[in-house]
């Protein structure tokens, strides 16, 4: 392999592609390379319908059949061309049921030189299950994969997954199965959904939606919501919220509405049936959320190859440590801070839940990502790299707490019209942490000259001074660092937590 000179790359991995062979679509998707968080180089699919009539004829549609293998060729030409080193490729419910299927395998894998892997509806199920282990911290609830062709089930609790369940209520089978009626398709899903064991002791925890039409599903609610972020990977609906608008959707009562214009027109002819599966789904099911999850079967196959160690690695961090070497002046001195804060908040009060820990260590390692913009674009590129990132291992709250602690860190600690839409996705308890961080950091950053060896020798104490409550004691060695500046930093700081401080030198 010839590495990239583009310094924008992270060094010693190769790029691998997934070729992803659906009933519905197929995709290729070639990642950066096989770790924690693989980025994403390029990302194509084509809508083939390979189920389309299944169920009726026993084969894949011969027309969408020609598509598809017109796509893999393309799809092996784009993977050379990106350097991939290997091509895992793998297919799903139409290619394992159909009559056809065996010779539609052969030639897919002499077009793509290598073995395609057929997945059974249990192990579909499981790496289903491995995508959302790979992609939310410490995950719990039951996972639903919609695809064209079946829907599996399986339940998941941190790294444990259950025994995973497929049934034939992909979109395209729904549809086809229920004449077009969706009345009709209800009548379906409650039929194959009442046995389902795995939803039996889902109740109260969260449903992850996983697959296409899902996806599209989340991406219309956050249309019709008017919701600030467009990124379908940790979108959350309550329960009864998600009922009443999946209602809306399979009555076709807001068609009109110009939400529906942002979901693709091959997928718009499926969403009742989505819908009324989800449905029918979490009524049995009584979750307390629906989750809607970006990643799936690719993701987690990639992960079930990673060695345990690289598994073990918490996705956040590692994805934002991994762009702090790529784009921050001094990773070590994100280092530094994130531990370095981690010793203050109880200082201040503050006593973190797990959840906020790994935000806060986040949040630090993400605080110099922006330097090279200009001064006066710093916050704003900082907020927008972070709230529209692809991280994982993350909730949407999470995500605004984060992007609002670099922003306030840059721009100071009062909101703006800039705050005010991801401020409304945080909540109060995390919209009070990211001033508190970002006055840390602001002070944290001029102190040192962004660079390390400094901030770990600092550190907020009780002061013996009368009146003055806590005290930032500097070393000798570091004490021609403090400055005018410094000390307005250090009030902004004063006035937001409510306390008397100085600096006190040693």
């Amino acid at each position: 392999m010839v590495e990239s000179e583009a310094q924008g790359r992270l060094p010693g991995i190769a790029p691998v592609s997934v070729v992803d062979i659906g009933s519905n679509s197929i995709r290729v998707v070639i990642y950066e390379g096989m770790n924690r968080t693989p980025a994403i180089l390029f990302n194509e699919k084509v809508m083939c319908g390979l189920g389309k009539g299944l169920a009726k004829t026993g084969r894949m549609d011969e027309a969408g059949v020609v598509r598809a293998l017109a796509a893999l060729h393309r799809f092996k030409a784009l993977s050379k061309q990106a350097r991939a080193s290997t091509i895992y490729a793998l297919a799903t419910a139409a290619a394992r049921e159909a009559e056809n299927g065996p010779d539609f395998i052969r030639q897919a894998e002499m077009i793509l030189g290598g073995r395609v892997r057929v997945l059974t509806g249990e192990e579909e199920a499981y790496f289903s299950a491995l995508g959302i282990v790979s992609g939310f911290h410490d995950p719990d609830g039951v996972v639903g994969d919609l695809g064209g062709g079946s829907l599996e089930l399986v339940d998941v609790a941190g790294g444990r997954i259950g025994k995973g369940v497929t049934l034939p209520l992909g979109g395209i089978r729904l549809s086809e199965a229920s004449g077009g009626s969706v009345a009709q398709a209800r009548t379906v899903a409650r039929k194959y959904l009442r046995n389902a064991a795995a939803l039996k002791a889902g109740q109260g925890r969260a449903f992850y939606a996983v697959g296409g039409t899902w996806r599209a599903l989340g991406a219309l609610h956050m249309q019709m919501c008017d919701y600030p972020l467009h990124m379908i990977q940790g979108y959350e609906i309550g329960f009864s919220e998600a009922m009443d608008f999946l209602t809306d959707v399979v009555t076709a009562k807001d068609t009109k509405d110009g939400a529906y214009a942002a979901i693709s027109k091959a997928r718009r002819g499926l969403l009742p049936f989505g819908a009324v599966a989800m449905q029918e789904t979490i009524a049995l099911m009584k979750p307390s959320r629906v989750v809607f999850s970006g990643q799936g079967v690719r993701e987690g196959y990639l992960y079930s190859l990673l060695p345990e160690r690289e598994k073990a690695r918490d996705p956040l961090l590692a994805a934002a440590g991994e762009l702090a070497i790529l784009r921050a002046r001094s990773p070590e001195h994100a280092r530094e801070i994130a531990d370095w804060t981690g010793r203050m908040m109880p200082v201040f009060g503050i006593e973190e839940s797990e959840e906020e820990s790994r935000y806060r260590q986040a949040a630090c390692l993400l605080a110099d990502i922006s330097w090279r913009a200009h001064p006066d674009y710093r916050g704003l590129q900082a907020l927008n790299i972070i709230a529209h990132g692809t991280f994982t291992g993350i909730s949407h709250p999470g995500r605004a707490y984060i992007a609002l602690a670099n922003y306030y860190r840059f721009e100071g600690l009062n909101d703006d019209g800039e705050t005010g839409p991801l401020s409304a996705i945080a909540t109060p308890r995390l919209r009070s942490l990211a001033k508190l961080l970002g006055g840390l950091l602001r002070i944290a950053y001029l102190f040192s000259a962004s660079m390390p060896g400094v901030v770990p020798s600092l550190a907020f104490r009780p002061s013996p001074a009368p009146g003055i409550d806590l005290d930032l004691v500097v070393p000798p060695d570091y004490s021609e660092l403090a400055g005018e500046r410094l000390d307005g930093r250090l009030q902004q700081l004063a006035r937001l937590t409510g306390k008397n401080l100085a600096f006190r030198f040693l």
